[in-house]
């Protein structure tokens, strides 16, 4: 099958018409982010997105599911040709749709890049009752307006996802989960070559190493000495999520955070434990100003009465 030229699934086109063109509406996933970007108005109609592989392609790489796919389950119809979406939820009963929709990028960012990356088409209902193509599943870079980076991140305020297709990649032949007490986390980012993830919570750091068995060996060993291999990454804070420049992690500590934290070295995410209070982010009042407005401006575009998840704010 061609996904390229693929017409619109039964179940995707059932979905449009239950979103409909009027009323407060919001798409029901797996509830694992259900509070992010806050309340849901009271009054606002619940529907759930289409589920299950809709098609594969493993020599092209790409996959076609429902929105409300759960990752699990996607992990486990990719893992039996040898291939995987790096969408690292916490809980594997995210929906691929909800994990997209409040832009979760999983710990090895670092080595996978943010999942907006991993987004090639949407087909999603616009706040009009119109079912809508955004992108091409096309592994090359594309010029011009990409709708479907609008749409990541955006928890469902610009439009409700139904379908998507995703990158795929290689399972790696090996991974390992190294840990020291003594090693420097920026020193460890520096002195390798690939690393899938860098974290560090004030005290430990902890590595994280995927691809071929002898890369991965050699990798390891040039990390210090005090690292030893565990079975993991650290249980990460279930509180909230900093945005902070790379650089700023180094002044970082519990006292600092007012709790634990786990933090991406090289990308900026800082997990705190809940109730901690947040930092000072990288961005200054006006920059913040004009996100504000951009958000504003994107949303009066496309949601004009402002149907689409309504109480939520990206």
């Amino acid at each position: 099958m061609d996904l390229s030229l693929a017409p619109p699934s039964a179940a995707v086109l059932s979905f449009a018409e239950e979103v409909g063109a009027t009323g407060p509406v919001a798409v029901l996933g797996g509830r694992t982010h259900w509070h992010v970007a806050g309340e849901l108005d009271a009054g606002a109609r619940l529907v759930r997105a289409p589920s299950g592989i809709v098609a594969h392609e493993p020599e092209e790489l790409i996959v076609r599911c429902g929105a409300g796919t759960p990752v699990g389950e996607l992990t486990e119809a990719l893992a039996e040709h040898g291939q995987m979406s790096p969408l690292d939820p916490a809980s594997p009963d995210a929906t691929v749709g909800g994990v997209l929709s409040v832009g979760y990028s999983g710990v090895r960012r670092l080595r996978y890049g943010p999942v907006r990356d991993l987004l090639l088409e949407a087909r999603y209902v616009a706040a009009n009752g119109e079912l809508v193509k955004a992108g091409a599943p096309v592994v090359k870079n594309v010029t011009g307006f990409d709708l479907c980076r609008l749409l990541v991140g955006s928890v469902g305020t610009l439009g409700l996802i139904g379908e998507v297709v995703l990158r795929c990649r290689p399972i790696p032949a090996a991974t390992r989960w190294l840990l020291s007490v003594d090693a420097d986390p920026w020193v460890t980012r520096r002195a390798l070559f690939g690393a899938s993830a860098v974290l560090w919570d004030g005290n430990t750091t902890w590595v994280l190493l995927e691809g071929y068995a002898a890369d991965v060996d050699a990798e390891a060993r040039v990390l210090s000495p005090s690292f030893t291999e565990v079975a993991g990454p650290p249980p990460l804070p279930a509180g909230v999520r900093l945005s902070l420049a790379p650089k700023a992690l180094r002044g970082l500590s519990a006292s600092v955070l007012g709790g634990p934290f786990v933090a991406e070295i090289g990308i900026g995410t800082v997990h705190v434990a809940s109730g901690a209070p947040k930092v000072a982010s990288s961005s200054n009042s006006s920059g913040d100003a004009r996100v504000a407005m951009l958000n504003r401006e994107l949303k009066a575009a496309f949601d004009p009465t402002g149907r689409l998840n309504p109480g939520r704010r990206p």
